[in-house]
């Protein structure tokens, strides 16, 4: 354990990135620069428009303003790192801040699967229970609801990280990736990782299994119950409801399991991380996107602001 604490002490790791491509170095700096920008003024933006306006204070919007935080925050995590990688020539990260960097990031990322399961519910219950919606879905409930997503993605983070703070590494070696992924750390270390791959194994499996089975589930009697209704109208109404969460899950767990049925092979390393890119840097782009866009209450919130600053 000493030893392993000593050297991890010294391990500087090279995040590689896309430095393979040196003519695509500017390019891919400006345009993340720019996806970066949109994020964190999209999700913050969100998250006051949320505020805002009261016909906004409902519990689908709650998750929605959690879940622009979070992806502001996972973002944020992973993305300045990256671009500042595109333009310098030190691409060196010590274990230090790779260790922490993954901590935040796995957190962020576990806590939105589930934000997303719960917004499933959610549409459940505002679909297949209407005249009940408020009671079910009480203040007290919602809260839990988003207080467990948090907990269960830093006890999932901190599994993962204490496990990773057990191994040992060369003070010196590369990562062929553009962050600290676990599975990249697995690979660099000298000791043994059996335990580590375990453990990931299971709670990736339990995560991916549990969210995508609360989602299906809740979408399996949303659909039952649209069409059991007889008005065309009404039928349109409950699809409209349901069409921006259903993008965004579809976007954010397609990816994923895209990401994780590419094989391990020479050849899937850069598929690997332009779907890592997707996940980690564009999805949180899109999400307070594919909400204000299709919400009428959202977009009239957002032009009175500008508005506003505008006479101002």
């Amino acid at each position: 354990m000493h030893l392993s604490q000593r050297n991890n002490s010294k391990a500087i790791f090279t995040l590689m990135g896309f430095s393979d491509y040196p003519k695509l170095q500017i390019p891919l700096f400006l345009m993340f620069l720019a996806i970066y920008s949109i994020t964190v003024i999209g999700n913050i933006g969100m998250i006051q428009i949320i505020r805002m306006n009261p016909k906004l204070h409902t519990p689908m919007y709650f998750f929605l303003s959690h879940l622009s935080f979070v992806d502001f925050c996972y973002s944020s995590t992973i993305t300045p790192k990256m671009i500042v990688n595109l333009y310098v020539k030190d691409r060196s990260i010590s274990f230090t801040e790779c260790i922490v960097q993954y901590f935040f990031f796995c957190a962020f990322a576990v806590t939105e699967a589930f934000l997303l399961a719960a917004m499933s519910y959610d549409r459940l219950v505002a679909i297949c229970h209407p005249l009940l919606y408020k009671v079910i879905m009480s203040q007290k409930l919602c809260t839990a609801l988003v207080v467990g997503s948090y907990a269960w993605g830093d006890a999932c983070s901190l599994i993962f990280t204490c496990s990773a703070l057990q191994l040992c590494f060369p003070d010196f070696s590369t990562i062929d990736h553009f962050f600290c992924e676990f599975s990249s750390l697995l690979s660099l270390s000298c000791s043994d990782t059996a335990v580590s791959k375990l453990l990931l194994f299971i709670l990736a499996t339990f995560n991916a299994v549990s969210t995508l089975l609360i989602i299906l589930l809740s979408y399996l009697f949303i659909l039952v119950t649209i069409l059991k209704m007889r008005s065309a109208s009404g039928r349109r109404k409950a699809f409209t409801t349901c069409a921006s969460h259903l993008t965004a899950i579809t976007i954010f767990h397609g990816t994923i399991l895209f990401l994780y049925c590419v094989p391990n092979s020479k050849n899937s390393k850069l598929t690997v991380k332009v779907a890592s890119v997707f996940y980690t840097v564009v999805i949180p782009m899109l999400n307070p996107l594919i909400y204000s866009l299709r919400n009428k209450d959202v977009k009239d919130t957002l032009k009175k602001m500008l508005a506003v600053k505008i006479f101002s």
